[in-house]
């Protein structure tokens, strides 16, 4: 049985590559200014350079993939450790305000250092995933504090409350941006819909350490994920301290949450999609779960960006919504099916 799964795992993280693959050749080739393989593989490995080339590669596209490919990523790990935690196929970052928690700290951190943000300096790309991970802990905080009833946690009772919690950081989010200047306001709104679009690599250099360093944390959980399908008393029973690793994972997932929407704004609907997904392929087997829900999480950002610049063009609709786009009717359809 395991390596029949084993070799669904494969074939799936095979099919997921190639998606992204093509999805970043077609972005690197296609758009304004159009470039041939050739000249792509010729800058990449600096045989005769080209300035015009240099620039639309290194400061535009490449580094748009490279954070959409990391959003993704992080999005469908964290989606599928809560989904893990709670036992609730409808859990999701966005769904339990996470990411309205991570949101709105970082709109008061743009408020608070009002007309200074610079877009890409190095104190606001370090300090605005910090400002995302305590929003992100705050919504987690507040959502145990309502969710847990004697001691337990109800899954379904975390949901409606997330829900709640997500609407309150949401209204406390619109305030604030409501109070700043027009140049922050406009970049709190386009950051609020999800867009990598103004990526640069000080972005990527500033959320790439928590996935580096929270994956292989979350990864090595795996086992433990897979005992929380159990009942309460079962996992318990077999030596799980449950509390204890379920808000050590709980934690690694806001982490992942702050790093990704510090850098890309608000990407909802990844962390509910790419668990139902990869559990359709390989079952409750964590081990395979998640990296397998990382790479559907980024082929998803990377297409998602891909329609969202090009079908739409000359105006480029952020990955958020294109990704919303896809997501409610699949949210939709999920809740049609629990109920049967």
């Amino acid at each position: 049985m395991d390596s029949r799964y084993a070799r669904k795992f494969k074939f799936s993280l095979l099919i997921c590559t190639v998606i992204i693959l093509v999805g970043i050749y077609i972005s690197l080739t296609n758009g304004t200014f159009d470039l041939t393989v050739r000249d792509i593989v010729q800058t990449l490995l600096r045989i005769d350079p080209q300035d015009d080339h240099d620039l639309v590669i290194f400061d535009f596209r490449l580094p748009r993939i490279v954070i959409g490919a990391l959003v993704g990523f992080g999005l469908g790990i964290a989606g599928a450790v809560i989904q893990g935690v709670t036992r609730n196929p409808l859990a999701d970052p966005g769904i339990l305000g996470i990411n309205a928690g991570a949101g709105a700290a970082v709109v008061i951190y743009m408020f608070l250092v009002e007309g200074q943000i610079k877009g890409a300096d190095w104190f606001s790309v370090i300090t605005m995933p910090l400002f995302g991970w305590i929003g992100g802990l705050a919504a987690v905080g507040l959502i145990y504090l309502f969710a847990v009833e004697r001691g337990a946690l109800d899954p379904q009772r975390f949901v409606l409350v997330g829900i709640a919690i997500a609407s309150g950081f949401g209204a406390l989010t619109l305030y604030v941006s409501l109070k700043m200047n027009p140049r922050d306001y406009e970049m709190a709104v386009v950051w609020l819909a999800g867009s990598v679009y103004h990526a640069n690599w000080n972005y990527v250099l500033t959320a790439l350490p928590w996935l580096v360093i929270l994956t292989p944390l979350i990864w090595r959980k795996a086992r433990i994920l897979d005992l929380f399908q159990l009942q309460e008393a079962s996992t318990k029973g077999l030596g799980v301290a449950a509390d204890k690793e379920r808000r050590l994972l709980l934690l690694y997932s806001v982490g992942l949450v702050s790093a990704c929407i510090s850098v890309a704004g608000s990407v909802g609907f990844i962390g509910l999609i790419a668990p139902h997904m990869a559990r359709r392929l390989v079952g409750y087997h964590h081990n395979y779960m998640i990296p397998l829900c990382g790479m559907i999480g980024m082929a998803m950002a990377v297409i998602g960006d891909l329609i969202g610049k090009t079908v739409f063009a000359p105006a480029q609709l952020p990955v958020g919504i294109v990704i919303s786009i896809i997501g409610v009717p699949y949210f939709i359809y999920l809740l049609f099916r629990a109920r049967k």
